[in-house]
């Protein structure tokens, strides 16, 4: 049994008038510990099929489940969320913020409350705890929006562009720092994104979306000597300038189609 599964699941949006369906016919499966993005042209329903397996809402058709368990059911307390913007609370400190889903989920005692404040300073903001958002970097502040991902120790991560919104050098040190983190946590993650590098150095395997329905249209497996490399080192291998050009021309003849 694979570790997460999307089972044929398409989905439509309906109106009063209208009906428009965003995704048709989606099937892959995971394994636990793997890494995979969702690629493709805007309006291909990359972010559609992330909620869906987050469970924030069900598929028209189809099913989307972790380690067998339907993820509209317990198995979505396994899902951590992770987006462009870091919505970290102002008014809370940075260890009311990285702390808030132990309290929500009835977990935070004085050993969860540790766990979660030593992980802070592995990502290189120890004293940091007692500050508030708006006194931190943008960088920084999503190094504390991963960190309150990981308190509740989800089995999988779901990432929605979360490198976006940064400047290119802080982007490439964070692209380092999350797939060093999920690798020694041994995490699951869904990646979403635009960015065909970003896709290339920090993934297992690739799904490249077209749209108009949203559809898988081709499957990319990263090289291993790719994917034993940190996402700074490998964009510098040729394979990564190989894979990229070919990627590159698939998305290229998906917009001139679209």
């Amino acid at each position: 049994m694979s570790f997460l599964s999307v089972e044929h699941v398409h989905h439509t949006y309906f109106t009063k008038k209208t009906a428009t369906t965003a995704l048709e016919d989606i099937h892959f499966t995971s394994e636990e510990g793997e890494f995979i993005s969702l690629l493709g042209p805007s309006g291909c329903g990359k972010t559609t099929l992330l909620s869906i397996i987050a469970g924030l809402f069900p598929p028209t058709e189809g099913r989307v489940s972790i380690e067998g368990k339907s993820v509209l059911d317990e198995a979505s307390q396994q899902v951590g969320y992770m987006l462009q913007q870091d919505y970290l609370f102002p008014w809370k400190t940075i260890k009311e913020n990285i702390t808030l889903g132990l309290k929500l989920q009835g977990q935070l005692n004085p050993d969860s409350s540790q766990r979660v404040l030593d992980l802070l300073k592995e990502m290189g903001l120890a004293g940091v705890e007692d500050q508030y958002p708006k006194q931190l970097s943008g960088g920084m502040r999503q190094r504390v929006a991963l960190v309150r991902t990981l308190s509740t120790n989800p089995k999988l991560l779901l990432l929605d562009e979360p490198f976006s919104a940064l400047d290119f050098q802080t982007k490439l040190k964070l692209e380092d720092l999350v797939w060093e983190t999920l690798k020694s946590f041994k995490k699951t993650a869904v990646l979403v994104t635009h960015d065909i590098g970003e896709a290339i150095a920090m993934s297992d395997t690739i799904y490249l979306l077209s749209s108009n329905p949203g559809k898988i249209h081709k499957i990319f497996h990263i090289p291993e000597q790719l994917k034993e490399l940190k996402p700074f080192h490998a964009r510098q291998h040729s394979d990564y300038s190989n894979l990229f050009q070919e990627i590159w021309k698939e998305l290229e003849n998906l917009e001139t189609k679209a």
